[in-house]
């Protein structure tokens, strides 16, 4: 008899391995501790949640998210399902309706009849038997501390949340619809634009406003791909215009100029109703976001469903513990997967998720354990965590950085669609014996 499969944490890659392994024909068990208790960033009482963007990044295969997408797709999973039945507009890039998305994979999970969904906080790890711990970067407290004496310390710092605000709460008379450069269909974003004297006031006031302050026991290392907009304006006044607030590529109808400044809003849902300050992640108190954020032209009388926060990120030091097929190395029936292993974003946890499913099932088959090919995204997301240095290590998106060079000389403009195709014909061999 097929030996059953323990996962902790319901989250992006939580589902993802339970549902590759299920699929596989081995019996799982996925705990998920809401709604019996919830993290300081959650919310949704279901599955999948997203919390700190509604975007999964670009979609063109000349981004190597767009490319680790692409393997998802084509090798059966569910996140990619579920992201691609639950999309909004956003241009270049992937978004989804947080609700329908986290809705339509807990509907998926609960039907399969080799998925097991218990609900409840899981304080330890189980003495024997295949485990996958994939209980986040907001691992609860209990866990936290039993996974210090598996893994020795972890490694602490902050993702902080944008703000969302309503549609019928801003002055489209001041805010223009634009996707930067006309990409998309023209107006999947709105944008806020400064001019010089609003910028610089705007700058002053985040500079001066309360912070909430990090607890005495926590060590803030803030990962460069959501820092706070306070942090950023701290390195220089004209940081966020390079940042986020970057107005190249968006001219205002208006005036038939390129503001100084510009905030952009996605859309969070199909309707269209709700709307992300795009890169404003913030751990600036409550109050200030409402008076500060309430100086962007056109949120002068903003209502916010969601105000901005700081979370902890915990993480294993990956290199010095996980083999490349997210095993532990001391103790091969635990694998880890998600953003505790070190991978950053939504898309590179289901896709670490997707790996520590499909080898737990194998293991559970007796049957050995794979490794992606190296010149795929799945495989450059595998390197770095396994084999980047463990003394300075820290997460990292998937990027055409970490892939092994490409044979031969091409020219720079060609580079990132023939390591694309590589990937892809790699990837084709991959599934044949996946």
């Amino acid at each position: 008899m097929t030996a059953a499969i323990t996962i902790i944490g319901g989250g992006l890659a939580g589902c993802e391995a339970a549902w590759q392994a299920a699929q596989r024909g081995v019996r799982v068990t996925l705990h998920e501790m809401k709604p019996e208790a919830y993290s300081p960033a959650h919310t949704l009482p279901g599955l999948a949640e997203l919390v700190c963007s509604n975007s999964l990044r670009g979609e063109s295969l000349e981004n190597a998210v767009g490319l680790l997408k692409e393997e998802l797709r084509r090798t059966g999973s569910l996140f990619m399902a579920a992201a691609d039945a639950t999309r909004v507009p956003a241009g270049g890039a992937l978004a989804v309706d947080r609700e329908l998305f986290s809705a339509f994979v807990t509907a998926r999970i609960e039907e399969h009849p080799l998925i097991d969904l218990v609900r409840g906080e899981v304080a330890d790890l189980p003495p024997e038997g295949i485990v996958v711990v994939a209980s986040g970067p907001l691992t609860s407290d209990l866990l936290a501390g039993r996974l210090r004496e598996l893994t020795g310390p972890n490694l602490y710092f902050y993702d902080a949340i944008a703000p969302i605000v309503t549609a019928e709460s801003l002055d489209m008379a001041k805010v223009f619809r634009a996707s930067r450069y006309g990409k998309g269909e023209g107006d999947d974003y709105l944008n806020s634009p400064f001019d010089e004297g609003e910028y610089e006031r705007f700058v002053d006031e985040i500079l001066a406003a309360e912070k909430v302050p990090a607890r005495e026991f926590e060590k803030v290392v803030h990962f460069e791909g959501c820092m706070p907009v306070e942090e950023m304006a701290e390195r220089g006044r004209e940081t966020l215009r390079f940042g986020p607030m970057k107005p190249v590529g968006l001219v205002d109808p208006r005036s038939g100029q390129e503001p100084h400044a510009v905030v952009q809003l996605r859309a969070e849902n199909r309707e269209g109703t709700l709307f992300n300050l795009v890169g404003f992640q913030t751990k600036l108190t409550w109050p200030e976001q409402r008076r500060i954020f309430r100086m962007i032209p056109g949120l002068e009388n903003a209502e916010f469903v969601r105000l901005g926060s700081m979370h902890r990120n915990t993480f294993i030091n990956a290199p010095a513990l996980l083999a490349p097929t997210f095993q532990f190395r001391s103790r091969p029936r635990i694998f880890f997967a998600g953003q505790i292993t070190g991978v950053e974003g939504y898309v590179e946890s289901a896709g670490s998720g997707f790996l520590a499913g499909i080898n737990a099932a194998r293991l559970a088959r007796g049957e050995e354990p794979l490794v992606p090919p190296p010149a795929t995204a799945l495989g450059a997301l595998v390197a770095h965590i396994t084999t980047a240095p463990a003394k300075h290590f820290q997460p990292m998106n998937v990027n055409y950085g970490l892939f092994p060079p490409l044979e031969g000389k091409v020219k720079k403009k060609e580079r990132r669609g023939k390591l694309a195709e590589r990937a892809l014909a790699d990837l084709v061999r991959w599934i044949e014996i996946m």
